[in-house]
């Protein structure tokens, strides 16, 4: 027996164990044909030195897989030593994290989610998730140049216009493109989609719809606006809650039926000639203290979501650009290390994913104490499983345990002034969006209209 079973005292690396089993708990690796010869015990072995390395604060890659294996080694003594080849750590991750092991802990920690904040998944009626895409800078290398740039389409760049150098070079340059589905009531992320710079966010959110089953509200900004996407959204049985700008041409007075002031139709000139039918959504205008605001929401009953209840909801979608500054800035993902289209992947992946659980371990330690989500400190809760990290061999300081440091991780209620007065330079001035292009319906589109609602919905059309 060792002296640390001997005695009474607790080391840190404890508690990072604790905090690995809480979220690994129910984990299957069924669909993971794990080799009996593998110096990496089991695949739940795999995962843990994986997240450690996403937690690492060391620069080098490297590195973090070597505090990573070494307290992997500590937490699981019972085990064989596991190989210190980045390579083949790198070789492993890239063959089964999206094969078995991603997916098997992504259900893993929505599980959690509901089961332990199952009041805060619904806001209302709805359950409510934002969608927004971000880039992640890459290094500039041959390799990730012919996997993330534009420059990978030849033909496709050559054909494409620009307005000066500068636009085409800003265009070329390398980086990966990020889709999140966050959760407005917990403001943890819920799903991902990872692709090169020229990625749809659009094309990344149809596929993650494939993968949600209770409704959902949807809330975008207005990269999301669409007719194609707006039919498969609603043919789901989600909703949504969009805005939209000058891009959008609505239609009104399409039915004969007595319907609503506020409510328009998308309705494009393709889908028109294909004979599909209108899509019908409700317009709410409010005004930010700058410029209006044009929301398009699907839900059409005031009852059950009323124009103030649609700012509100809207509002809270600014919660997912809090997140990704928190991914890029505060846990220093703003760039990545790898060097390889496909390592670059799995870095972002785990980055992703070590984020998340984190946050959601410290969600539950603020939550015991009544604190609201909004309220969570990312900078606090990244620096508590780092310092768990760096000092996993020494025994715990009291005050300073693992669920103390995250029970303590919220942010202050300080008000602080406005920021606008701040002398540094400013690259964006990107203009407000404005007023969508309503039109009355003429006569034709009037009758197909009705013919298409009277095949579809009967003789009785659509009433608000």
């Amino acid at each position: 027996m060792t002296h640390r079973e001997k005695s009474k005292v607790r080391f840190n690396v404890e508690f990072l164990k604790e905090a690995l089993e809480f979220l690994m708990y129910g984990a299957q690796w069924k669909s993971v044909n794990w080799r009996s010869d593998c110096t990496w015990k089991s695949p739940q072995l795999l995962a843990v030195v994986a997240l450690l390395w996403a937690w690492g604060d060391e620069k080098r890659v490297v590195d973090r897989l070597a505090t990573s294996r070494r307290i992997a080694s500590e937490m699981y003594t019972q085990c064989q030593l596991v190989a210190n080849s980045f390579q083949a750590f790198m070789k492993l991750l890239i063959r089964w994290s999206a094969n078995g092991i991603v997916p098997e802990i992504k259900s893993v920690l929505q599980r959690r989610m509901c089961e332990e904040f199952a009041e805060l998944m619904k806001i209302g009626k709805y359950i409510i998730m934002a969608i927004d895409g971000s880039r992640i800078g890459l290094p500039h290398t041959k390799s990730c140049e012919n996997g993330f740039s534009v420059k990978r389409h030849k033909k496709k760049a050559k054909r494409k216009k620009y307005r000066n150098k500068s636009a085409e070079k800003k265009s070329n340059t390398v980086t990966m493109w990020i889709t999140t589905l966050w959760h407005c009531g917990t403001g943890l992320p819920w799903n991902w989609r990872l692709g090169p710079s020229d990625s749809s966010e659009r094309s990344h959110w149809m596929e993650m719809l494939n993968e949600l089953e209770s409704p959902i509200l949807f809330v975008g900004d207005a990269g999301f606006v669409g007719y194609e996407c707006a039919k498969a959204v609603l043919a789901a049985g989600h909703q949504t809650l969009i805005r939209i700008g000058s891009n959008v041409k609505l239609l009104k007075g399409l039915c004969h039926a007595k319907i609503s002031e506020d409510l328009v139709f998308l309705w494009p000139q393709k889908a028109a000639s294909r004979q599909e039918l209108p899509l019908v959504f409700r317009l709410v205008v409010c005004h930010n203290g700058k410029y209006p605001v044009y929301l398009l929401t699907s839900v059409l009953s005031q009852n059950e979501l009323s124009d103030s209840e649609v700012i509100a909801v809207y509002k809270r979608r600014w919660g997912i650009e809090l997140f990704y500054r928190n991914l890029k800035q505060t846990f220093g993902k703003h760039k990545l290390q790898c060097r390889t289209p496909e390592t670059a992947y799995v870095e972002m992946t785990w980055s992703f994913l070590g984020l998340w659980c984190m946050a959601l371990y410290a969600l539950k330690q603020i939550h015991a104490k009544r604190e609201s989500p909004s309220r969570l400190s990312f900078a606090k809760l990244i620096r508590a499983f780092q310092r768990m990290m760096r000092d996993f061999m020494l025994p715990v300081t009291k005050g300073a345990k693992l669920l103390e440091l995250l029970q303590e991780a919220v942010i202050d209620e300080y008000e602080r002034g406005s920021k606008t007065s701040r002398d540094f330079a400013r690259k964006k001035h990107e203009h407000p969006p404005g007023p969508p292009i309503i039109k009355l319906a003429n006569r034709k589109q009037i009758a197909l209209s009705t013919q298409l609602f009277e095949q579809t919905l009967g003789k009785k059309g659509l009433t608000a």
